[in-house]
């Protein structure tokens, strides 16, 4: 599942552990997109790196769900 476009500030739910993501930022290197996300509430922990999947209905990261699924983004 994916939404239209991932944007900075948007929330997602990693699948295995249920803990929220916030997208911090967003960067293209070389013909890829990459975000950067961050627990939401651990501002001290690192923050990790997601290559941003593409597809024709939109764009996903793997292992995460959009945490807000009623908005459209």
């Amino acid at each position: 599942m994916g939404v239209t476009k991932i944007q900075s500030g948007q929330l997602w739910k990693k699948n295995d552990s249920d803990e929220i993501y916030l997208v911090t930022r967003l960067y293209n290197e070389a013909l890829s997109t990459f975000a950067m996300l961050r627990k939401s509430g651990a501002e001290t922990e690192p923050q990790i790196r997601v290559k941003v999947e593409r597809s024709s209905v939109g764009q996903a990261l793997p292992g995460f769900t959009p945490a807000q699924e009623d908005e459209k983004f």
